[in-house]
């Protein structure tokens, strides 16, 4: 791709300090060195991202993501921290103070999730020239075959067993594996976004 026409890409990570689970599991060690290095260490090495910036609401990963090259603008929201924030008002947060506060505006933002370190050389290149090359796609996600049909899976409701999904089938769970449809499970290495799809839609 011709550099005076790259496109504006940010490569955005979401690590907020709290965590009931694992206290501040962004930064802990993994191999000798914090979590989160993982995912900055990959925007970086990235030849279409511009800008690697973590969002977060602690002083302390921040700190930690300057020491490993990403960029900490500003300290996340509080209300944007919580155990139940989702993704999309910290990316729409992100896009807004970059054009508000720098005049900045990303054609496509990737997310790098740093709860999942470990991506396949090349992965996020892949995932940017896949998005660049359909413009009429609003995101892409990347994932995996499920390990497990959730054809066959279920749930207990009013003390019943019934099963999880509804489908076009009279009884999947009985069904060869090989006639069901294939499914797929999300792996958080990735999700690319378009701006107007986080500004715009809003979905």
């Amino acid at each position: 791709m011709d550099k005076k026409k790259k496109p504006n890409i940010v490569a955005i990570i979401p690590a907020r300090g709290g965590s009931k689970s694992i206290p501040m599991k962004n930064i802990r060690p993994l191999g000798g060195i914090p979590l989160i290095a993982y995912s900055i260490a990959a925007g970086l090495a990235s030849k279409y991202v511009d800008r690697v910036l973590v969002s977060t609401d602690s002083p302390e990963i921040g700190a930690v993501a300057l020491e490993f090259g990403a960029e900490f603008p500003f300290l996340r929201p509080m209300a944007l921290a919580e155990d139940d924030t989702t993704d999309f008002p910290v990316l729409e947060h992100t896009v807004r103070w970059l054009e508000e506060a720098e005049g900045y505006r990303p054609e496509l933002i990737v997310q790098l999730r740093p709860t999942s370190p470990f991506r396949p050389p090349g992965l996020i290149d892949q995932a940017i020239e896949a998005m660049l090359k359909v413009p009429e796609a609003d995101s892409l996600r990347g994932v995996t075959d499920s390990g497990q049909n959730p054809y066959k899976m279920w749930r207990i409701h009013g003390g019943l067993l019934q099963p999880l999904l509804e489908s076009e089938f009279t009884e999947p769970y009985n069904m060869p594996r090989q006639a069901l449809p294939e499914t797929y499970w999300q792996t958080g290495q990735i999700e690319v976004i378009r701006r107007a799809t986080i500004l715009e839609q809003k979905v």
